[in-house]
Parts: C-alpha cells; sequence; structure tokens
C-alpha cells in the first residue's frame, strides 16, 4: 500500500533497531496464528513480506479457530517445542503465560518504539505487566461494527444508518418485509457473546458495561437496566436465519456481500472479506460503530507473544519481529487489508477506508473507548458468560434466569 521507498525506509529503520546482519543466515521465526480467511491471508502475508526483506525467514503455521490456534500454542510451550510468536487476543488470555515465566519480554522495542506514548491505554494495560512488555500489538479491532449491503438497503427503502436502538430495529423489520435476511449471523458461542457486549455497550451504556464486566457489581448485573439489555439482545432472534447456527462469521459476512443480507453486526476484521470481494466502503457497503456521534467505541485486538527461550537467535528473531509488526509502513499495509487500524496515530492514513478514517479519529476521544470485555475478565469468566448467554439466545429461557445465571457466572469464577 506503501511507495517502495517509504516501505524499503520502514524495514531499514527495523533492522537497524534489532541489529539483524544481512550477512547472516535469515533468523527463523515460527509463527502461529489463526488468520485463514481471505482478507486475513492477504493481511498476514505483509507482515511475513516485511520480516523476511528485514533479514528474517518467517515460517508459517495457521491453524484455522482462535480456541484451537491458542491451544496448539500451549501444547507446544508445555511439550518443549514452542514457537517463535504466537498470536493471541489483546486481553487477559496469556496472563498466566507471564506468571508462570513463559514469554520473553520485549522491553528494548518498546522503549525504541516509545509504545508508552503511542498506543491506547487499553491496550497499554494488556500488554504491559509488572512494568514489562510480554506481547506486541498489531491492530486495533472494535468488535461491535455494523456493517450493511448499501443494494440491500436501497431494496428495503432504508435511506439512512439509524441513529438509535429503535431506529435500528425498525430497520431490521423493512429488511425483512423486503424479503431479505435482516441480520447476517453466525451462531456460535463466541459471535453471540461479541453481538451481546455490542448491544451491552450500545443500549446499556459504558457506565453499566463497566460495572458489570470491570467491578463485578451484582446489583449492577441484577438491576432492570442489564435485564432491558438481555430483553433487547434476544429481539434481534426475530431477524436472524434458520441457517444461523454453526455459521461462520466470514460466512456471514458473504451474506451481506453478496445482498442476500441487510446487516451483519461483527468486528471490523470483516471489511478484509469485503476488500476481497472488491467493494469498497462508501459504495458498495456501509459501516458504523454504534448509533449516534458518542456511541461507546470498543477497544479490543490481537497481539503477538514470545514464547521463553535461551537461544540467542530466537531472541534476536522475536525482537526483529516485534520491531517489524509494530512499523508504521507494515501497521499499514497489514491492517488496511485486515480491516483493523493500527496501533499507532503516526501513520499515513490516505489509504485506508473510510471506515478505518472513521476509527481512527475516534480513538482520539478517549472519552469514547472502551475496553473490550475480554480485557477485564479472565478467560474462565469469559466462558462461563458465553455458556450463560448462548443458552439464552438458543433456548427458551426468561431474562430473569438468564440475569440470574449471569450474575452466578459473574460471582462464582
Amino acid at each position: 500500500m506503501f511507495k517502495a521507498s517509504k516501505l524499503a525506509g520502514a524495514i531499514a529503520l527495523a533492522v537497524a533497531a534489532c541489529g539483524a546482519a544481512h550477512a547472516q543466515a535469515p533468523l527463523k521465526a515460527t509463527v502461529i496464528h489463526w488468520w485463514t480467511s481471505g482478507g486475513e491471508s492477504q493481511a498476514v502475508k505483509q507482515f511475513a513480506d516485511v520480516y523476511n526483506k528485514a533479514g528474517g525467514l518467517w515460517i508459517d503455521n495457521a491453524i484455522a479457530g482462535a480456541d484451537q490456534s491458542r491451544a496448539t500454542t500451549i501444547n507446544r510451550i508445555v511439550g518443549g517445542n514452542a514457537p517463535t510468536a504466537a498470536q493471541f487476543n489483546t486481553s487477559k488470555q496469556f496472563r498466566d503465560f507471564v506468571e508462570q515465566g513463559l514469554l520473553n519480554n520485549v522491553d528494548d522495542v518498546a522503549a525504541a518504539g516509545k509504545w508508552d506514548q503511542i498506543m491506547p491505554p487499553s491496550i497499554l494495560a494488556a500488554i504491559k505487566i509488572n512494568g514489562h512488555f510480554y506481547a506486541a500489538p498489531v491492530d486495533i479491532h472494535m468488535p461491535a461494527w455494523f456493517f450493511y449491503s448499501k443494494a440491500a438497503y436501497k431494496k428495503a427503502g432504508i435511506t439512512n444508518e439509524p441513529q438509535t436502538w429503535d431506529e435500528f430495529l425498525a430497520q431490521l423489520a423493512k429488511l425483512k418485509a423486503a424479503g431479505l435476511v435482516p441480520l447476517a449471523f453466525g451462531g456460535q458461542v463466541w459471535q453471540e457473546k461479541i453481538t451481546f457486549d455490542a448491544i451491552f455497550a450500545m443500549v446499556g451504556g459504558s457506565d453499566l458495561y463497566l460495572k458489570v464486566y470491570r467491578d463485578r457489581d451484582q446489583k449492577a448485573v441484577m438491576s432492570p437496566a442489564f435485564r432491558q439489555v438481555l430483553v433487547d439482545f434476544k429481539k434481534l432472534k426475530a431477524f436472524v436465519d434458520a441457517g444461523s447456527p454453526g455459521r461462520n462469521w466470514n460466512d456471514a459476512t458473504a451474506m451481506v456481500v453478496s445482498g442476500k443480507a441487510g446487516v451483519q453486526i461483527m468486528g471490523d476484521w470483516a471489511k478484509g472479506e469485503f476488500s476481497s470481494a472488491k467493494q469498497v466502503a462508501g459504495k458498495d457497503f456501509g459501516c458504523f460503530p454504534g448509533f449516534g456521534p458518542k456511541a461507546p467505541y470498543i477497544v479490543a485486538g490481537d497481539a503477538f507473544v514470545f514464547p521463553k527461550t535461551t537461544d540467542a537467535n530466537a531472541i534476536k528473531a522475536q525482537k526483529l519481529l516485534a520491531t517489524v509488526v509494530t512499523s508504521p509502513a507494515a501497521q499499514v499495509a497489514f491492517n488496511s487489508r485486515k480491516g483493523a487500524i493500527p496501533i499507532r496515530g503516526d501513520v499515513d492514513e490516505s489509504t485506508l477506508d473510510i471506515c478505518a478514517k472513521q476509527g481512527l479519529a475516534i480513538i482520539k476521544d478517549k472519552s469514547r473507548q472502551l475496553p473490550n470485555a475480554e480485557m477485564l475478565a479472565t478467560p474462565d469468566t469469559t466462558g462461563a458468560l458465553q455458556d450463560v448467554l448462548t443458552s439464552y439466545w438458543n433456548k427458551n429461557q426468561s431474562p430473569d434466569d438468564a440475569q440470574k445465571a449471569f450474575a452466578r457466572a459473574l460471582k462464582d469464577q
């Protein structure tokens, strides 16, 4: 996405920062990740190309499914065959590794890159533990974007983006009346959870969201306001199709790409699928990050962690990787294809689409930033809450029973 001269300059700086010597054998880096969809594969190739040109040898180990990918990483670490780097979400997923001394830090890379100055507080809180940097963030994802088909909206006679929850429901009803699938949905537990969190943030508001997820306030969970969030979440059930259970997220995105469905609530990684289909934001599809100009902007993302090793070349490879993936040129090249926004604000955004530019503008307003729930809860708690929500979504369960189950899950973990 950048001119060759700019990319070459960024690579040269990365090499200098890490002290990599081209005269030596390439620094091999086995990288485990779960970026396997069309758009994701194109994105991660940008990192591989930059790393290879900087004196490394990227050995790609793509594993479909986030849970499966993380399980493979854990098994390899425990089995003494750890990768050079592995993808985790920017969350508490890797905190146990840190506490058990199983990760190398990249403090010198973070200092050289001034990470403390260029990254949002919620990202820093996830990667900087006990004063040390244990992960290199590669993107900022917002998991609560609304993507819609321009053609579907036109067919349904919808001419504007909704400014309130009630307006959104009315638009879903119009899409249904026009013979379209109103809401493209993938009935998997993690998709149900991020859809719930989107509604929670947008309808319940930031204060209630933080009281529940950050503070584990039982009174907040049992409040009428939280019960209403559960009621509103279940209202979406009337607008999904019978084929939604078990559907992958990118297959749901394809329904919007084709115009078969009207809207999908999904993270901004979905934009990669639109790009792969040669669709243009603002022309073929639209995007909005919530209702109105002050809607909360949930901050999430991905990062590479670096398993513990004392091998000098492996450590050099980890530092080189941490440097190149966070460099400005690589950030733009990767995120323009991934659908996310860069982890730093000092990049040339001229090649980014209108959705990404909107996200970069919003992220500068700290009052709108809201940590992803996984930044506030442990993996065990997240899993327990997913179980509660999938049961509520898929069964004939009352909101009162779901509310009690949610409260118990938060209290017991």
